[in-house]
């Protein structure tokens, strides 16, 4: 077995004991099958030749820093980790966006994808904006900033040509983001990990094989 069918399989597997344990409401399961779920992307993108090129080491950097942010968000009803968690993953959409325009971005379409990115942007914040407290709006609306930019440098990416799943894998994680806010700010519900945590990991993945 290659180590890139290794790290799918085991983000696959350890994928469904998190969302059993989410589900069982089993916390030291978690804690012990996210962070391989995690790993396993990891061991996709160095079975896809991560370090064979500067896109590639750039994806695997936002990868590790997407591993650090999964660690931080276990720990629920820790407010410091979950702005640990929030920062690790602001920095790893840094991270991806550094990746896009080293692998080739056309930078007409991603000016065509501001005004639709924006406007999602706005309404994702008009609705999390009654819900999110003082201290975290600033963390809130730099977070949002990054990874609708992060769309944006993707969605220049195929025009350059380069693999439509750079695209699709930037607004997979955009969407599977939108289960964590709704989890950690608006209503805190099973259904939140059951769709969020698949699309979440999909998007890793499809990423990390864009190598």
């Amino acid at each position: 077995m290659s180590l890139l069918t290794a790290g799918v399989a085991l983000c696959a597997i350890c994928l469904l004991l998190v969302l059993i344990a989410e589900h069982r409401g089993a916390s030291l399961g978690v804690k012990i099958a996210k962070p391989l779920a995690s790993t396993g992307f990891l061991l996709a993108a160095l079975g896809a030749g991560a370090m064979d090129s500067a896109y590639g080491q750039a994806i695997f950097a936002a990868l590790v820093l997407s591993w650090f942010g999964d660690v931080f968000l276990m720990f629920r009803g820790s407010k410091p980790c979950f702005k640990a968690g929030i920062a690790a993953f602001l920095l790893g959409h840094v991270g991806f966006i550094v990746a896009f325009i080293v692998g080739g971005v056309a930078p007409l379409w991603s000016a065509g994808a501001i005004l639709p990115v924006i406007a999602v942007a706005l309404l994702v914040l008009r609705w999390l904006r009654p819900h999110v407290s003082d201290d975290m709006k600033g963390a809130v609306l730099a977070y949002v900033g990054v990874i609708s930019v992060m769309v944006i440098a993707a969605a220049g990416t195929p025009a350059a040509g380069q693999p439509i799943a750079r695209f699709i894998g930037a607004c997979a994680f955009f969407c599977s983001d939108l289960a964590v806010a709704r989890e950690r700010f608006v209503a805190s519900s099973y259904l939140n990990r059951l769709w969020g945590l698949p699309l979440y990991y999909a998007a890793q993945l499809t990423l990390a094989l864009t190598i």
